[in-house]
């Protein structure tokens, strides 16, 4: 799977994981040149806690576009230390 915004590659992964339709790319697997954290939380009922970041690609902003969850519930153990991307990045089949 790739996460691509704005003509670039965000991230890429053989190993996603599925949920909720969402796809969690491991963070190893992340360009994190692209991304900046925001102040931004959500708190899910059964996932815990998720913190967002934002991406600057060719001078262009796209705000709170990608999150984590740090410390998800047991429930959610399986997308600790992943990301998932939304907000126009294309998640497609590499």
């Amino acid at each position: 799977m790739k996460a691509i915004w704005n003509g670039e590659v965000i991230a890429e992964s053989n190993n996603t994981v599925v949920v909720e339709g969402n796809h969690y790319f491991p963070a190893d697997s992340v360009n994190w040149n692209y991304l900046v954290e925001s102040d931004t939380t959500y708190v899910c009922p059964w996932k815990g806690t998720a913190n967002y970041f934002s991406m600057k690609v060719h001078d262009e902003k796209n705000s709170d576009s990608a999150w984590c969850y740090a410390d998800p519930s047991p429930a959610a153990a399986e997308i600790k230390g992943h990301i998932a991307f939304w907000r126009g990045v294309q998640v497609v089949d590499s």
